[in-house]
């Protein structure tokens, strides 16, 4: 894999990149979770969500978010009933529809990109 990927310089850089992008998500999601709210946390991760499945409509349990948020189900029950309040969701057994992309947006985290390093070659 390595002779291929310094053989073929696009590979390599593109290798590059999706080791960066992936540390770079790794590093922000732990700052937010050791730093932020979880009605933001939550924001960020429907965010997230939506954005993987091209959808703004999907089915998530109250069990499976408090696991990817690291609280108990009590936590995001609370969280999501504020978005709600704030009419940026709407979340119903299990359905969670975005209804303000933009504001959801406004209430989630926003953790500021690392800056990009210096890639070097081998």
């Amino acid at each position: 894999m390595r002779r291929e990927a310094n053989r073929l310089g696009s590979l390599h850089r593109l290798l590059h990149r999706y080791s960066h992008s992936l540390l770079t998500q790794i590093s922000q999601s732990s700052a937010c979770n050791r730093f932020h709210t979880v009605d933001a946390r939550l924001a960020r991760w429907l965010l997230m969500t939506g954005d993987r499945l091209g959808e703004d409509q999907f089915r998530l349990t109250q069990d499976f978010m408090s696991n990817m948020l690291g609280v108990r189900r009590e936590g995001v029950n609370k969280a999501a009933g504020s978005l709600q309040a704030q009419k940026l969701i709407r979340y119903s057994r299990g359905n969670l529809a975005i209804l303000n992309r933009t504001g959801l947006e406004a209430a989630s985290c926003a953790v500021t990109p690392l800056p990009r390093p210096k890639v070097t070659r081998i």
